[in-house]
């Protein structure tokens, strides 16, 4: 009997272990082919049931969440929604997230470990805590500034400060409400649906997912390599640029939008834009020179993020002479995003440092208390010194005497370059009226914004069309807003 009872228990206990290592299996082995099962709705519930964290401008949220009271709670509203969308993106129970709320969303839905009172515990994956907030580096002024200006254009605004890499605004047009995808009615696919059909792609984040022939703006590019190999020692002297002038190589003579560009200086030619000098000028640096100076301003690196990626802003390096006169004023295969024309601003702006861009100044738990906070990041010398100084006076010029007059701002010092820059079949297309800037108030010991602007359709006709007509305006309107007394963005 003593023999029976012990083979029982050993059976049992046999049992219980395959039971054991069968959960084990499950729980550990198996468990994410479950999470992914799309029968498997646990993990949805999980994740809308509790409100989703804040991003925050200024201090004040841009984002919250509406209790549905279904089995998916939580949905994802939004204030002013399609003034932020090129930096929210949006959060969707049925078409995920992009752009910031992808990016933080460890932090936004409570998954990350950091969030945990605990960091050091290493729970699962499915952990969740109270979503923590998200502290963006934007300034609210110049963001309405920017998003008011375009009013519904085609087209990109990016600011930063020179000093930091923060960006201070971020818009593009036109947007749309990414509050109309963030629930999982009948309602959502119709939206999505809708805005993925729009001509108009309200979804494309222009000012730092598109690249545009920056035009005349990346001469500031130019001039400082330049300047930087010794090209061009002297602003005022007479450049040795004939009118119109022949692309390398070829019988195709390159022509000015206006007279008074043979043999002008440097100072005068980029006051006045002159496409011969500068194309000239690029040939006279030569493509390595040129593609270095390009790159160290932040062309030719696809890794930027901030922390979302951003568009390889690109010079060829594998060019003729007369393709690289052309990609010298901006045009064959240079192109930038509005995003990377600031930087190239901020450069000059900085001292000739670029810092990277950055959009989060911090991230908190829900109770406020810190969980990581970013700073600027180390520079990188796009130009020398020296050179900084003389393209601030070129810069300066131009809105004081030049085609970029209509960003000068009383009382400050403001320096910048308009683009007019080609595009389509045979240059057919509507040309871009490009703004790149910066300004320093007169009581700042340093310039406080850069900005780029770009815009697609210009009402003007198109001979009428240019960046000091159509962008500038708007560059001044975000330097304004950024000169004026800060406000507090609950971060600093």
């Amino acid at each position: 009997m003593t023999r029976h009872i012990r083979h029982a228990a050993f059976f049992c206990a046999l049992l219980l272990a395959a039971l054991l290592v069968n959960a084990a299996r499950i729980q550990v082995v198996e468990a994410p082919s479950y999470d992914d099962n799309i029968a498997n709705r646990r993990t949805s519930i999980s994740r809308y049931g509790q409100p989703r964290g804040d991003i925050l401008v200024g201090g004040e949220p841009i984002t919250g969440s509406h209790d549905t009271g279904e089995p998916l709670r939580y949905e994802r509203t939004y204030t002013n929604g399609p003034m932020y969308a090129p930096v929210t993106g949006y959060a969707s129970q049925v078409y995920g997230t992009t752009l910031l709320e992808h990016a933080e969303d460890g932090v936004l839905s409570g998954t990350d470990p950091l969030l945990s009172p605990f960091p050091l515990w290493k729970g699962t994956a499915r952990d969740r805590n109270p979503g923590g907030d998200v502290l963006t580096t934007l300034h609210p002024g110049a963001q309405e500034a920017a998003y008011e200006g375009l009013d519904g254009r085609k087209g990109a605004v990016a600011a930063v400060e020179p000093a930091t890499g923060r960006i201070l605004a971020l818009v593009s047009a036109p947007s749309y409400d990414p509050s109309v995808l963030s629930g999982n009615g009948s309602a959502v696919p119709r939206s999505w649906k809708s805005l993925n059909r729009d001509p108009d792609r309200p979804m494309l984040n222009r000012a730092v997912r598109k690249t545009y022939p920056p035009g005349s703006t990346f001469k500031v590019v130019t001039a400082a390599a330049a300047l930087d190999a010794g090209v061009v020692e002297d602003l005022d002297k007479p450049t040795d640029s004939p009118d119109p002038y022949r692309l390398p190589g070829t019988r195709t003579s390159l022509t000015n939008a206006g007279g008074g560009c043979r043999d002008v200086s440097l100072r005068k030619a980029f006051e006045w834009s002159c496409n011969t000098v500068f194309a000239k000028l690029g040939t006279k640096v030569g493509v390595e020179r040129m593609a270095a100076t390009a790159e160290a301003f932040g062309f030719n690196d696809a890794d930027v993020r901030i922390p979302f990626s951003v568009s390889e802003s690109t010079f060829d390096t594998k060019v003729d002479r007369a393709q690289l006169a052309l990609s010298s004023i901006g045009q064959y295969n240079t192109r930038a995003t509005p995003l990377q024309m600031a930087m190239v601003a901020a450069a000059v702006a900085n001292g000739g440092k670029v810092r990277p861009p950055y959009l989060v100044e911090r991230t908190t738990r829900a109770s406020g208390a810190t969980v990581s906070t970013a700073g600027s990041r180390p520079a990188r010398q796009a130009m020398h010194p020296s050179t900084a100084v003389l393209l601030k006076e070129l810069m300066v010029d131009v809105v004081r005497e030049g085609t970029g007059s209509g960003a000068w701002i009383p009382g400050a010092t403001v320096g910048g370059k308009t683009g007019t820059a080609q595009h389509g079949l045979g240059n057919s297309g509507t040309p871009y009226a490009w703004f790149v800037s910066w300004a320093q108030g007169g009581r700042d010991l340093e310039p406080k914004v850069a900005v780029a602007v770009v815009v697609e359709d210009a009402d003007a006709d198109r001979g009428e069309i240019s960046g000091g007509g159509d962008a500038a305006p708007i560059a001044r309107a975000v330097m304004e807003a950024v000169l004026k007394k800060s406000p507090s963005d609950g971060g600093r």
